[in-house]
Protein backbone atom coordinates (compact mmCIF):
# COMPACT_ATOMS: atom_id res chain seq x y z
CA UNK A 1 0.00 0.00 0.00
CA UNK A 2 1.98 3.52 -0.97
CA UNK A 3 1.78 6.41 1.10
CA UNK A 4 -1.35 8.36 0.98
CA UNK A 5 0.80 11.02 -0.24
CA UNK A 6 1.57 9.38 -3.27
CA UNK A 7 -1.73 6.89 -4.03
CA UNK A 8 -3.16 10.17 -6.01
CA UNK A 9 0.20 10.29 -8.08
CA UNK A 10 -0.06 5.88 -8.34
CA UNK A 11 -3.45 5.66 -9.25
CA UNK A 12 -3.28 8.49 -12.52
CA UNK A 13 0.17 6.62 -13.31
CA UNK A 14 -1.92 3.51 -14.01
CA UNK A 15 -5.20 4.38 -14.96
CA UNK A 16 -6.81 4.02 -18.30
CA UNK A 17 -5.65 6.25 -21.09
CA UNK A 18 -9.10 7.06 -21.69
CA UNK A 19 -9.64 8.83 -18.44
CA UNK A 20 -6.34 11.14 -18.56
CA UNK A 21 -7.82 14.77 -18.14
CA UNK A 22 -5.45 16.44 -19.85
CA UNK A 23 -6.25 14.42 -23.35
CA UNK A 24 -2.70 13.65 -24.04
CA UNK A 25 -3.97 10.76 -25.86
CA UNK A 26 -6.64 12.37 -27.65
CA UNK A 27 -3.83 15.29 -29.07
CA UNK A 28 -1.67 12.03 -30.45
CA UNK A 29 -3.57 9.78 -31.71
CA UNK A 30 -3.55 11.49 -35.41
CA UNK A 31 0.07 12.03 -35.04
CA UNK A 32 0.88 8.13 -34.35
CA UNK A 33 -1.61 6.47 -36.80
CA UNK A 34 -0.44 8.73 -39.42
CA UNK A 35 3.43 8.44 -38.94
CA UNK A 36 3.61 4.89 -38.09
CA UNK A 37 0.03 3.00 -38.93
CA UNK A 38 -2.27 1.11 -36.87
CA UNK A 39 -0.27 -1.76 -34.78
CA UNK A 40 3.07 0.27 -34.88
CA UNK A 41 1.46 2.83 -33.39
CA UNK A 42 -0.89 1.14 -30.85
CA UNK A 43 2.36 -1.00 -29.86
CA UNK A 44 4.74 2.98 -29.63
CA UNK A 45 1.68 3.96 -27.81
CA UNK A 46 1.80 1.48 -25.12
CA UNK A 47 5.40 1.92 -24.36
CA UNK A 48 4.30 5.72 -23.73
CA UNK A 49 2.08 4.49 -21.56
CA UNK A 50 -0.57 6.20 -23.77
CA UNK A 51 -2.30 2.62 -24.41
CA UNK A 52 -4.82 2.58 -27.21
CA UNK A 53 -5.92 0.15 -29.65
CA UNK A 54 -5.02 -0.24 -33.36
CA UNK A 55 -8.60 0.03 -34.54
CA UNK A 56 -9.19 3.42 -32.89
CA UNK A 57 -5.41 4.85 -34.55
CA UNK A 58 -6.99 3.98 -37.87
CA UNK A 59 -10.53 4.92 -37.05
CA UNK A 60 -8.91 8.60 -36.13
CA UNK A 61 -6.68 8.59 -39.30
CA UNK A 62 -9.48 8.10 -41.38
CA UNK A 63 -11.97 10.91 -39.65
CA UNK A 64 -8.82 12.70 -40.01
CA UNK A 65 -8.53 12.68 -44.44
CA UNK A 66 -12.35 12.53 -44.39
CA UNK A 67 -12.52 16.06 -43.01
CA UNK A 68 -13.45 19.05 -45.23
CA UNK A 69 -10.79 20.87 -47.53
CA UNK A 70 -10.93 23.53 -49.93
CA UNK A 71 -12.24 22.91 -53.44
CA UNK A 72 -10.32 21.28 -55.45
CA UNK A 73 -9.04 24.01 -58.46
CA UNK A 74 -5.88 22.17 -60.40
CA UNK A 75 -6.21 18.50 -60.66
CA UNK A 76 -4.16 15.64 -62.21
CA UNK A 77 -5.66 12.85 -64.02
CA UNK A 78 -3.88 9.27 -65.36
CA UNK A 79 -4.81 5.76 -65.40
CA UNK A 80 -3.13 3.01 -63.77
CA UNK A 81 -2.78 -0.86 -62.64
CA UNK A 82 -4.27 -2.27 -59.74
CA UNK A 83 -3.29 -5.48 -61.53
CA UNK A 84 -1.00 -5.27 -64.69
CA UNK A 85 -3.05 -6.11 -67.90
CA UNK A 86 -6.07 -7.29 -65.86
CA UNK A 87 -7.26 -3.99 -64.54
CA UNK A 88 -6.87 -0.65 -64.98
CA UNK A 89 -8.24 2.15 -62.63
CA UNK A 90 -7.99 5.69 -62.81
CA UNK A 91 -5.89 8.49 -60.10
CA UNK A 92 -6.98 11.85 -59.62
CA UNK A 93 -4.72 14.18 -57.60
CA UNK A 94 -4.92 17.70 -56.09
CA UNK A 95 -1.66 18.99 -58.19
CA UNK A 96 -1.34 22.22 -55.35
CA UNK A 97 -1.27 19.87 -52.67
CA UNK A 98 0.60 17.25 -53.72
CA UNK A 99 -1.73 14.15 -52.52
CA UNK A 100 -4.09 11.71 -54.11
CA UNK A 101 -7.73 12.36 -54.07
CA UNK A 102 -9.45 9.80 -55.16
CA UNK A 103 -8.88 6.42 -57.18
CA UNK A 104 -11.57 5.20 -59.78
CA UNK A 105 -12.35 1.84 -60.01
CA UNK A 106 -11.94 1.88 -63.84
CA UNK A 107 -10.54 4.24 -66.82
CA UNK A 108 -14.10 4.52 -68.87
CA UNK A 109 -14.90 8.09 -69.45
CA UNK A 110 -18.50 8.54 -68.36
CA UNK A 111 -17.18 7.33 -64.91
CA UNK A 112 -14.40 10.19 -65.08
CA UNK A 113 -16.50 12.59 -66.27
CA UNK A 114 -19.04 11.75 -63.39
CA UNK A 115 -16.26 12.20 -60.53
CA UNK A 116 -15.53 15.59 -62.30
CA UNK A 117 -18.98 16.54 -62.64
CA UNK A 118 -18.92 16.28 -58.44
CA UNK A 119 -16.46 18.85 -58.52
CA UNK A 120 -16.98 22.03 -60.47
CA UNK A 121 -14.64 24.54 -58.80
CA UNK A 122 -11.69 22.54 -61.07
CA UNK A 123 -10.59 25.02 -63.45
CA UNK A 124 -7.23 23.21 -64.80
CA UNK A 125 -6.96 19.23 -65.34
CA UNK A 126 -3.61 17.82 -66.18
CA UNK A 127 -3.59 15.01 -68.43
CA UNK A 128 -1.47 13.17 -70.91
CA UNK A 129 -3.52 12.48 -74.43
CA UNK A 130 -4.27 9.03 -74.22
CA UNK A 131 -7.82 7.42 -73.37
CA UNK A 132 -10.82 9.47 -72.84
CA UNK A 133 -9.55 11.94 -70.54
CA UNK A 134 -9.65 14.55 -72.64
CA UNK A 135 -13.19 13.93 -73.75
CA UNK A 136 -14.19 13.74 -70.18
CA UNK A 137 -13.15 16.99 -68.95
CA UNK A 138 -14.44 19.24 -71.54
CA UNK A 139 -17.95 17.44 -71.52
CA UNK A 140 -17.86 17.76 -67.08
CA UNK A 141 -15.97 21.35 -67.11
CA UNK A 142 -16.05 22.80 -70.23
CA UNK A 143 -14.76 26.30 -69.03
CA UNK A 144 -11.63 23.95 -67.33
CA UNK A 145 -8.44 24.56 -68.98
CA UNK A 146 -6.55 21.07 -70.42
CA UNK A 147 -3.21 20.80 -70.01
CA UNK A 148 -1.14 18.12 -71.63
CA UNK A 149 1.72 16.16 -70.31
CA UNK A 150 4.71 17.68 -71.62
CA UNK A 151 7.13 14.17 -70.98
CA UNK A 152 4.09 12.37 -72.89
CA UNK A 153 4.08 15.11 -75.65
CA UNK A 154 8.22 14.84 -76.31
CA UNK A 155 7.62 11.13 -76.18
CA UNK A 156 5.30 10.75 -78.38
CA UNK A 157 7.04 12.86 -81.21
CA UNK A 158 9.85 10.13 -80.37
CA UNK A 159 7.80 7.30 -81.04
CA UNK A 160 6.56 8.78 -84.24
CA UNK A 161 9.82 9.93 -85.59
CA UNK A 162 10.90 5.93 -84.82
CA UNK A 163 7.70 4.67 -86.76
CA UNK A 164 8.97 7.23 -89.66
CA UNK A 165 12.27 5.04 -89.56
CA UNK A 166 10.20 1.98 -89.56
CA UNK A 167 8.35 2.67 -92.88
CA UNK A 168 11.36 4.23 -94.35
CA UNK A 169 13.64 0.49 -93.67
CA UNK A 170 13.59 -0.55 -97.44
CA UNK A 171 14.93 2.73 -98.96
CA UNK A 172 17.51 2.80 -96.54
CA UNK A 173 18.63 -0.85 -96.67
CA UNK A 174 18.61 0.03 -100.28
CA UNK A 175 20.62 3.81 -99.54
CA UNK A 176 23.20 1.56 -97.30
CA UNK A 177 23.91 -0.87 -100.00
CA UNK A 178 22.76 -3.94 -98.81
CA UNK A 179 23.06 -6.91 -100.60
CA UNK A 180 20.38 -9.12 -101.91
CA UNK A 181 19.62 -12.04 -99.19
CA UNK A 182 20.68 -15.35 -100.58
CA UNK A 183 19.39 -18.33 -98.34
CA UNK A 184 22.12 -20.51 -98.91
CA UNK A 185 24.26 -18.78 -96.68
CA UNK A 186 22.23 -18.73 -93.55
CA UNK A 187 22.14 -20.65 -90.86
CA UNK A 188 19.55 -22.76 -89.92
CA UNK A 189 18.05 -20.73 -87.17
CA UNK A 190 18.42 -17.76 -89.97
CA UNK A 191 16.34 -19.67 -92.57
CA UNK A 192 13.78 -20.26 -90.00
CA UNK A 193 13.28 -16.38 -89.32
CA UNK A 194 13.57 -15.31 -93.17
CA UNK A 195 10.96 -17.86 -93.90
CA UNK A 196 8.59 -15.77 -91.55
CA UNK A 197 9.89 -12.40 -92.94
CA UNK A 198 8.63 -13.78 -96.51
CA UNK A 199 5.39 -14.84 -95.25
CA UNK A 200 4.83 -11.42 -93.49
CA UNK A 201 6.33 -9.72 -96.73
CA UNK A 202 3.52 -11.48 -98.80
CA UNK A 203 0.66 -11.14 -96.18
CA UNK A 204 1.92 -6.78 -96.33
CA UNK A 205 1.84 -7.31 -100.20
CA UNK A 206 -1.86 -8.34 -100.26
CA UNK A 207 -3.18 -6.30 -97.48
CA UNK A 208 -1.70 -3.15 -99.28
CA UNK A 209 -3.41 -4.45 -102.71
CA UNK A 210 -6.85 -4.98 -101.20
CA UNK A 211 -6.61 -1.34 -99.17
CA UNK A 212 -5.38 0.11 -102.88
CA UNK A 213 -9.04 -1.49 -103.92
CA UNK A 214 -11.13 0.14 -101.32
CA UNK A 215 -11.77 -2.84 -99.39
CA UNK A 216 -12.84 -2.01 -96.06
CA UNK A 217 -10.95 -2.69 -93.15
CA UNK A 218 -13.34 -5.11 -92.09
CA UNK A 219 -13.79 -7.42 -95.13
CA UNK A 220 -10.04 -7.09 -95.08
CA UNK A 221 -9.98 -8.73 -92.08
CA UNK A 222 -12.44 -11.41 -92.54
CA UNK A 223 -11.01 -12.15 -96.40
CA UNK A 224 -7.05 -12.92 -94.90
CA UNK A 225 -7.71 -14.13 -91.14
CA UNK A 226 -5.77 -11.33 -89.80
CA UNK A 227 -6.29 -9.56 -86.98
CA UNK A 228 -7.51 -6.01 -87.11
CA UNK A 229 -4.45 -4.72 -85.17
CA UNK A 230 -2.62 -5.60 -88.30
CA UNK A 231 -5.09 -4.73 -91.02
CA UNK A 232 -5.16 -1.26 -89.57
CA UNK A 233 -1.17 -0.45 -88.93
CA UNK A 234 -0.11 -2.30 -92.81
CA UNK A 235 -3.30 0.38 -94.00
CA UNK A 236 -1.66 3.19 -92.15
CA UNK A 237 1.89 2.81 -93.76
CA UNK A 238 3.04 0.96 -90.74
CA UNK A 239 3.30 -3.02 -90.80
CA UNK A 240 6.67 -2.92 -92.71
CA UNK A 241 9.39 -5.39 -92.20
CA UNK A 242 13.12 -5.75 -92.47
CA UNK A 243 15.15 -9.43 -92.10
CA UNK A 244 18.57 -8.79 -90.82
CA UNK A 245 20.78 -10.58 -88.90
CA UNK A 246 20.80 -10.93 -85.26
CA UNK A 247 23.88 -8.92 -82.75
CA UNK A 248 26.33 -12.08 -82.06
CA UNK A 249 28.80 -12.95 -79.23
CA UNK A 250 31.15 -13.50 -81.86
CA UNK A 251 31.08 -10.27 -83.29
CA UNK A 252 34.54 -8.87 -80.80
CA UNK A 253 36.43 -11.86 -82.01
CA UNK A 254 35.75 -11.82 -85.54
CA UNK A 255 39.46 -10.03 -86.62
CA UNK A 256 41.12 -13.57 -84.84
CA UNK A 257 38.83 -16.13 -86.17
CA UNK A 258 39.58 -14.10 -89.49
CA UNK A 259 43.30 -14.48 -88.86
CA UNK A 260 43.10 -17.93 -88.20
CA UNK A 261 40.78 -18.50 -91.08
CA UNK A 262 43.26 -17.28 -93.20
CA UNK A 263 46.18 -19.38 -91.95
CA UNK A 264 44.16 -22.75 -92.80
CA UNK A 265 42.29 -23.46 -89.74
CA UNK A 266 38.86 -24.38 -90.86
CA UNK A 267 37.18 -26.80 -88.48
CA UNK A 268 34.22 -25.14 -86.13
CA UNK A 269 35.61 -26.99 -82.75
CA UNK A 270 39.00 -26.41 -83.14
CA UNK A 271 38.23 -22.19 -83.69
CA UNK A 272 35.77 -22.94 -80.67
CA UNK A 273 39.09 -24.29 -78.63
CA UNK A 274 41.32 -21.21 -79.96
CA UNK A 275 38.79 -18.65 -78.91
CA UNK A 276 38.31 -20.40 -75.25
CA UNK A 277 42.11 -19.68 -74.92
CA UNK A 278 40.74 -16.15 -75.78
CA UNK A 279 38.33 -15.62 -73.18
CA UNK A 280 35.29 -16.43 -75.34
CA UNK A 281 32.31 -17.38 -73.56
CA UNK A 282 29.97 -18.83 -76.32
CA UNK A 283 29.16 -22.10 -77.08
CA UNK A 284 30.57 -24.07 -79.66
CA UNK A 285 27.44 -23.82 -82.26
CA UNK A 286 27.64 -20.36 -82.59
CA UNK A 287 31.44 -20.40 -83.70
CA UNK A 288 30.04 -24.01 -86.28
CA UNK A 289 27.02 -21.71 -87.91
CA UNK A 290 29.96 -19.12 -88.23
CA UNK A 291 32.22 -21.13 -89.91
CA UNK A 292 29.40 -23.15 -92.26
CA UNK A 293 28.66 -19.37 -93.45
CA UNK A 294 32.32 -19.02 -94.31
CA UNK A 295 32.43 -21.93 -96.20
CA UNK A 296 29.57 -21.56 -98.07
CA UNK A 297 30.10 -18.05 -98.79
CA UNK A 298 33.54 -18.93 -100.50
CA UNK A 299 31.85 -22.05 -102.18
CA UNK A 300 28.77 -20.83 -103.18
CA UNK A 301 29.70 -17.04 -104.07
CA UNK A 302 31.47 -14.33 -102.81
CA UNK A 303 28.60 -12.60 -101.31
CA UNK A 304 28.03 -11.15 -98.31
CA UNK A 305 24.81 -10.79 -96.05
CA UNK A 306 25.41 -7.26 -94.94
CA UNK A 307 23.75 -6.27 -91.56
CA UNK A 308 21.63 -3.60 -91.50
CA UNK A 309 21.14 -1.16 -88.33
CA UNK A 310 17.94 -1.74 -86.51
CA UNK A 311 14.95 0.73 -87.15
CA UNK A 312 15.16 1.81 -83.25
CA UNK A 313 19.21 1.84 -83.74
CA UNK A 314 19.15 4.55 -86.68
CA UNK A 315 16.08 6.45 -84.92
CA UNK A 316 19.35 6.99 -81.75
CA UNK A 317 21.79 7.58 -84.61
CA UNK A 318 19.74 10.30 -85.96
CA UNK A 319 18.88 12.12 -82.85
CA UNK A 320 22.12 12.37 -81.47
CA UNK A 321 25.16 14.65 -81.99
CA UNK A 322 27.47 14.51 -84.47
CA UNK A 323 30.54 14.86 -82.21
CA UNK A 324 29.36 11.66 -80.30
CA UNK A 325 29.11 9.27 -82.77
CA UNK A 326 32.07 7.02 -84.46
CA UNK A 327 33.22 7.74 -87.86
CA UNK A 328 31.16 4.39 -89.58
CA UNK A 329 28.06 6.04 -87.71
CA UNK A 330 28.93 9.29 -88.98
CA UNK A 331 28.88 7.27 -92.85
CA UNK A 332 25.97 5.58 -92.19
CA UNK A 333 23.78 9.09 -90.83
CA UNK A 334 25.22 10.98 -94.12
CA UNK A 335 24.09 7.98 -96.73
CA UNK A 336 20.80 7.91 -95.37
CA UNK A 337 20.49 11.25 -94.95
CA UNK A 338 21.00 11.91 -98.75
CA UNK A 339 19.16 9.09 -99.83
CA UNK A 340 16.14 9.63 -97.85
CA UNK A 341 16.01 13.07 -96.97
CA UNK A 342 12.30 12.83 -95.72
CA UNK A 343 13.56 10.97 -93.06
CA UNK A 344 16.21 13.53 -92.21
CA UNK A 345 13.50 16.43 -92.29
CA UNK A 346 10.73 14.75 -89.79
CA UNK A 347 14.18 13.91 -87.51
CA UNK A 348 14.61 17.98 -87.73
CA UNK A 349 11.03 18.47 -87.14
CA UNK A 350 10.94 16.58 -83.48
CA UNK A 351 14.13 18.36 -83.25
CA UNK A 352 12.25 21.73 -83.29
CA UNK A 353 9.42 20.41 -81.30
CA UNK A 354 11.55 19.15 -78.66
CA UNK A 355 12.84 22.33 -78.35
CA UNK A 356 9.65 24.18 -78.35
CA UNK A 357 8.57 22.56 -75.19
CA UNK A 358 12.09 22.79 -73.51
CA UNK A 359 12.06 26.58 -74.42
CA UNK A 360 8.39 27.15 -73.89
CA UNK A 361 8.10 28.87 -77.01
CA UNK A 362 4.27 28.76 -77.90
CA UNK A 363 4.92 30.92 -81.05
CA UNK A 364 6.10 28.23 -82.72
CA UNK A 365 3.89 25.82 -82.34
CA UNK A 366 1.52 26.77 -85.11
CA UNK A 367 4.64 27.33 -87.78
CA UNK A 368 5.80 23.82 -86.90
CA UNK A 369 1.87 22.33 -87.43
CA UNK A 370 1.95 23.29 -90.64
CA UNK A 371 5.22 22.59 -91.75
CA UNK A 372 4.90 18.68 -89.86
CA UNK A 373 1.32 18.13 -91.95
CA UNK A 374 3.41 17.53 -94.78
CA UNK A 375 6.27 15.08 -93.72
CA UNK A 376 6.53 11.38 -92.56
CA UNK A 377 5.09 12.15 -88.67
CA UNK A 378 1.88 14.12 -90.40
CA UNK A 379 -0.03 11.53 -88.24
CA UNK A 380 1.42 13.31 -85.10
CA UNK A 381 1.17 16.58 -86.18
CA UNK A 382 -2.27 16.33 -87.21
CA UNK A 383 -2.94 14.60 -83.02
CA UNK A 384 -1.69 17.66 -82.11
CA UNK A 385 -3.90 20.50 -84.23
CA UNK A 386 -6.60 18.41 -82.65
CA UNK A 387 -5.43 18.85 -79.21
CA UNK A 388 -4.29 22.66 -79.86
CA UNK A 389 -5.72 24.07 -76.57
CA UNK A 390 -4.21 21.42 -74.36
CA UNK A 391 -0.88 21.25 -76.28
CA UNK A 392 -0.53 25.40 -76.33
CA UNK A 393 -1.45 25.07 -72.49
CA UNK A 394 1.37 22.30 -71.96
CA UNK A 395 3.76 25.09 -73.54
CA UNK A 396 2.31 28.07 -71.29
CA UNK A 397 1.16 26.43 -68.14
CA UNK A 398 3.43 25.36 -64.95
CA UNK A 399 1.47 22.56 -64.12
CA UNK A 400 1.98 18.81 -65.73
CA UNK A 401 1.76 15.15 -64.65
CA UNK A 402 5.17 14.62 -63.57
CA UNK A 403 4.06 14.38 -59.81
CA UNK A 404 1.21 11.93 -60.81
CA UNK A 405 3.43 10.08 -61.98
CA UNK A 406 5.18 10.14 -58.88
CA UNK A 407 2.00 8.91 -56.62
CA UNK A 408 1.69 5.72 -58.93
CA UNK A 409 4.97 4.82 -58.44
CA UNK A 410 4.08 5.35 -54.58
CA UNK A 411 0.98 3.15 -55.01
CA UNK A 412 3.12 0.32 -57.08
CA UNK A 413 5.84 0.24 -54.29
CA UNK A 414 3.02 0.20 -51.68
CA UNK A 415 1.40 -2.85 -53.69
CA UNK A 416 4.81 -4.65 -53.64
CA UNK A 417 5.70 -4.42 -50.02
CA UNK A 418 2.28 -5.68 -49.60
CA UNK A 419 3.03 -8.70 -51.11
CA UNK A 420 5.84 -9.55 -49.63
CA UNK A 421 4.90 -8.81 -46.45
CA UNK A 422 2.39 -11.93 -46.67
Amino acid sequence: MPPADLRGAVWRRHRPASTAPDGTVGIHRPYLGLALGGRPAASFAKRLMLPVSNDTLLRVVRRRTAMPTDPLLVVGIDDWAFRRNHRYGTIVCDLERRRIVTLLPDRETATVRAWLSKHPAINIVSRDRGGGYGEAAAKALPNAIQVADRWHLMENASAAFLDAVRRSMNRIRTAIGATTINPELLTCAEKLRYQGYLRRQDSHAVITALVSDGVSLKEIVRRTGHSRNLVRQISRGGGTDMFRTRQSTLDGHLPFLDAQWSVGCRNGAELWRRLKGQGFKGSLRVVAEWATRRRRAETISHQQLQKVPAARTIAQLMTTKRDHLTKAETVTLAVIEQNVPMLADAQALVGRFHAMIRKKAEMELEPWIDDSKRSLIASFANGIANDMGAVHAAITQPWSNGQVEAQITNLKLGQTANVRAR
